[in-house]
């Protein structure tokens, strides 16, 4: 049974990295494990809130779907759910095979959000999950970050232990939301941050990041690349020409389609942590 905790894999990833693909669909999911199969690389399957809205009161069986996905497939994963604003999801992912969850307090001060993500951290390890937390949001979250914003190293420390969080995502030059891969990292932030905090480092808005840029960034300290706009553009894109070339009503050929093209992009973008020669076979 491949199915396995965020936990276990972060803490096989420490020098090798790992990809978080974000997930809307149970096809789009079983394009992603596809592909992770083909790889030969463990990966983190995410739901975000949004998601988690967007199926409403069938989000709790789309957890558990795409927990069977997983147990019935040879590639190694784990569900997370990210940027959990609203406890209540956390509770109905308790129970699917979720492990994890990114708790997201980050629109409040900085006393407010230590506070929040302090109190759910508790709750969430008392039932064994694993958590990642923000500081401030990311760039392109409703544009609470001015173009440029970073993570202060000496301010990541102090969060870190005041909410004894398990993984920290930063601020070092990705924005959610990039369809092109220009973003500039700072390298040496990243490597600062690595060195003042003892717990993995996730990056977000990795879809605007190159394959090198990707290398470098986990070779100075980020452990968790989060992936989640090239995944959905190639669904979504795949799904588009399908139905103009062949504009049958039957949804199978064309949900098939898309779901090839996300096999072939998951493979593509595992080899961003290796290099073109592969050898990112990781399996834990």
């Amino acid at each position: 049974m491949p199915l396995t905790t965020t936990a276990a894999i972060m803490s096989h990833a420490r020098r090798h990295g790992v990809i978080a693909f974000n997930v809307v669909t149970l096809e789009q999911a079983d394009g992603l494990i596809a592909g992770a199969e083909a790889a030969e690389h463990p990966v983190i399957l995410q739901v975000s809130e949004h998601c988690l809205d967007f199926h409403a009161s069938g989000a709790r069986a789309f957890l558990c779907g795409l927990t069977e996905l997983v147990r019935q497939r040879r590639a190694l994963a784990s569900i997370h759910l990210d940027h959990i604003e609203t406890p209540s999801w956390l509770r109905v992912g308790a129970g699917t095979g979720v492990s994890s969850a990114m708790v997201d307090a980050s629109r409040l001060s900085f006393a407010e959000n230590v506070r929040t993500v302090a109190d759910l951290t508790q709750m969430l390890h008392a039932d064994g999950w694993y958590v990642e937390a923000e500081l401030g949001e990311i760039g392109g979250k409703r544009g609470a970050h001015a173009s440029g914003v970073r993570t202060d190293p000496d301010e990541a420390a102090v969060f870190v232990s005041a909410t004894g969080i398990d993984a920290l995502a930063v601020a070092v030059g990705s924005s959610h939301g990039m369809s092109t891969a220009d973003a500039t990292l700072d390298d040496e932030l990243i490597a600062a941050i690595a060195d003042r905090v003892s717990v993995p480092l996730v990056l977000h808005g990795s879809s605007g990041v190159s394959a090198a840029g990707i290398r470098r960034a986990v070779a100075v300290g980020i452990t968790k690349v989060n992936i989640g706009t090239r995944v959905a553009t190639t669904y979504s894109d795949a799904l588009r020409r399908s139905f103009e070339q062949n504009p049958a009503t039957d949804p199978r050929p064309h949900l098939r389609a898309a779901r090839d093209a996300v096999s072939a992009t998951t493979v593509e973008v595992l080899s961003s942590l290796t290099g073109e020669n592969g050898g990112g076979r990781n399996a834990l």
